[in-house]
């Protein structure tokens, strides 16, 4: 669904026939983030005429930046992943642009376990990708059954220990 990484970060979950973008978050983790999400936390609504005292508020409190969402891929969700980069076509055997299925690599807790297979059997973490690329979620309906029990086992070794 999403890295371990991202739980730290708003995210939802992904709708089908939206695009994303490959973004870094303040994690320092790569993952997949609406690009209306990523415009806007990146040109932020312009600054209104400010009295002193209200530039003295501000100073002392800062406007909260617009977070960036990160949007979770459940496993076996269809994908069209685009701008794949010369580089990693040569090393897959792939094309500029492929339908891939969204998978887990691991189920290891703090891993990076996100990941695209390719219709060549070719598995890639999300990782790997180049960020800015282009994702389109293409199709939610072959997710496979979510296991509520493991989820809430890998939640459970996320928090610290009171």
């Amino acid at each position: 669904m999403c890295d371990y990484s991202l739980m730290a970060v708003p995210n939802r979950l992904a709708q089908e026939g939206e695009d994303l973008v490959a973004h870094r978050f303040p994690t320092g983790s790569l993952g997949l983030a609406s690009s209306a999400d990523i415009t806007r936390a990146a040109n932020p609504a312009p600054a209104t005429h400010k009295t002193f005292w209200g530039k003295v508020k501000e100073f002392f409190q800062p406007p909260e930046q617009a977070s960036v969402c990160a949007v979770c891929i459940p496993p076996g969700a269809q994908l069209l992943l685009q701008d794949i980069p010369a580089q990693l076509q040569n090393e897959l055997s792939v094309d500029p642009m492929e339908e891939v299925t969204f998978t887990q690599i691991s189920a290891a807790a703090h891993s990076y376990r996100d990941s695209v297979r390719f219709a060549n059997g070719r598995v890639v973490r999300l990782q790997e990708l180049r960020e800015g690329q282009r994702v389109r979620v293409l199709d939610l309906s072959m997710v496979q059954e979510l296991d509520l029990e493991a989820l809430r086992d890998e939640l459970a070794e996320l928090e610290p220990t009171r």
